[in-house]
């Protein structure tokens, strides 16, 4: 199926997202994860039980395991987020890449080289990147 008849059959569905339930558990739980995780009610609680955490030092004479508690906590967290966010972000670039794609495969004039360009080596895009900085370079020199 192509991306056209793709997206005419998921506009004519009247479904928000008809291919939903094809998603994977992890991928629906890191597009949750990442949505909330963004948000400033998350920050607000995050710092809320840091302040509580603080708080309770006095409590708990600042001892070992009230340390623990905290560093093991957000070790744990901040591991997990690692493999949350980038699964996301993997996702998200990958539906940029293909919506890239189509605009410059729709264009005259662009060398379809460029398509897929996240596929070259570093030393063909270090070639590319100078090339398109020697023409950014010639287009200020006569218009400057």
């Amino acid at each position: 199926m192509t991306a056209q008849a793709h997206i005419a059959t998921t506009a004519d569905s009247g479904s928000k997202n008809p291919d939903r339930r094809r998603r994977s558990l992890f991928t629906r739980f890191a597009q949750h994860v990442s949505a909330y995780a963004g948000k400033p009610i998350t920050f607000i609680a995050a710092l809320s039980i840091i302040v509580l955490w603080a708080v309770s030092g006095p409590i708990f004479g600042f001892n070992d395991t009230w340390q623990l508690v905290i560093n093991t906590s957000t070790t744990i967290i901040t591991f997990l987020m690692v493999f949350v966010i980038q699964n996301s972000q993997n996702r998200d670039t990958a539906a940029l890449q293909i919506k890239l794609d189509e605009l410059i495969s729709k264009l005259e004039g662009p060398r379809e080289i460029l398509l897929d360009l996240e596929e070259l080596d570093d030393a063909e895009l270090e070639k590319l990147r100078a090339e398109f900085e020697a023409m950014a370079e010639k287009a200020r020199q006569k218009g400057g």
